[in-house]
């Protein structure tokens, strides 16, 4: 009720029958004003009672949400006026048993073709209570499109790229690998004997050529596959405490002194062990060859606004500025070892997570590594209370 109206109604005793009038006719006009919004709104909107019943929807619902025909007036619960099966047991058992799944997405049969539904719940309150339920309903069709051709376009790009790194990586070892062959067929046809030392060192280099040729392709086809990532609620300090033991002999030979600064508050995150230590190690790692005389790694994880975050900061050699935007990218590497696609798998493995990463980096200042954990979503059950709104 809008402070207009509950000061009309507290002077409304006092006022004549003209003024009784003009208020009456304030009072339908703010309605109709807030009406008109509500209609006007391109998503369905539902008023439920704490009954289940409608007792107020919008136009753009007609258009969206699956009602049947004649549904207004009806003194069944909602789920009972819809013809879609799939939304009516939805709507039925998160309101029936307040389930905390309060939000789902339904692909749905239109006469333009299949249309992509959100379907969102959240409790009516007034007063400090739970009055009842509203139901949002909005149309993502187009959205979820556009970001279903965004993801083409991008695994497009990223496959373009690939192909480019990988044949750019298989050129050398074929190269080696026709030199030593040319090298041994003018053994055959000359007079010259065909000795083993000879024939031993062409066939050595070619198996060597061989054997890195197959690691070009193994690694390809794992940054392309999808990953089979199950994740699950688990500790982040645990994996990276365990990262760090299984590599502390490592950083010691390499004179690497390691430190870890892990939160003492609730550190579980949606994760696959086995892929966010592959991750880890490829970061450290890549840490590591930034330190070839030494120095300092810290690991560190706390609770910010928004998630549990993950820092890594090395005093190696850093990053150029100029390359910084390049670091990500597969075969991108200034090393004269490596496929370059160590932070590549870092980063798709980051992603698969939910997570973002963010490197800040200066040459010659070292580098820190920063990922983002979203915390575990949990959704509110539709559970009465009382109590003062703030």
């Amino acid at each position: 009720m809008s402070r207009f109206v509950k000061r009309a109604m507290e002077l409304a005793p006092r006022l004549e029958r003209a003024q009784l009038a003009s208020l009456l006719g304030a009072v339908v006009a703010e309605h109709e004003l807030y009406e008109a919004s509500l209609h006007s709104l391109p998503n369905g909107f539902v008023v439920l009672d704490p009954d289940h019943h409608v007792i107020f929807h919008n136009k753009a619902a007609e258009r969206v949400i699956p009602f049947q025909k004649g549904f207004e007036g009806s003194d069944k619960p909602i789920w009972a006026l819809l013809h879609d099966a799939d939304v009516a047991e939805f709507l039925q058992h998160a309101l029936g048993t307040k389930d905390t799944s309060l939000t789902r997405e339904f692909v749905l049969d239109a006469n333009a073709g299949p249309v992509i539904l959100n379907f969102s719940l959240m409790p009516l309150v007034q007063g400090g209570l739970v009055q009842g339920t509203m139901l949002l309903a909005q149309d993502v069709s187009e959205r979820k499109n556009k970001e279903a051709q965004l993801r083409r376009a991008e695994s497009l790009a990223s496959l373009t790229t690939l192909a480019a790194g990988v044949a750019h990586e298989i050129k050398n070892p074929l190269a080696s690998m026709g030199i030593h062959i040319q090298l041994l067929q003018r053994v055959l046809t000359s007079n010259k004997p065909l000795t083993s030392q000879t024939l031993g060192h062409d066939l050595e280099v070619i198996n060597e050529e061989v054997s890195r040729l197959n690691a070009i392709v193994v690694d390809f086809l794992f940054a392309v596959r999808p990953m089979d990532t199950t994740l699950v609620i688990g500790s982040l300090n645990k994996a990276v405490s365990e990262l760090a033991q299984f590599l502390e002999p490592e950083l010691a030979q390499a004179d690497i002194s390691a430190t870890l600064d892990l939160t003492s508050g609730d550190d579980a995150v949606l994760l696959d062990d086995r892929f966010l230590k592959q991750a880890l190690l490829n970061l450290v790692k890549n840490s590591m060859q930034a330190m070839p005389d030494g120095g300092r790694l810290e690991l560190a994880t706390k609770r910010v606004s928004g998630g549990l975050q993950l820092r890594l900061t090395d005093t190696g050699s850093g990053i150029p500025e100029e390359l910084m935007q390049k670091i990500f990218e597969p075969y991108f590497t200034t090393k004269d070892f490596g496929s370059g696609l160590g932070l590549t798998l870092a980063y798709k493995i980051v992603k698969e997570h939910g997570a973002e990463i963010q490197v800040n980096s200066k040459a010659h200042h070292g580098t820190t590594i920063t990922i983002l954990f979203p915390f575990p979503h949990k959704s509110p059950a539709l559970l009465s209370f009382q109590g003062e709104v703030s």
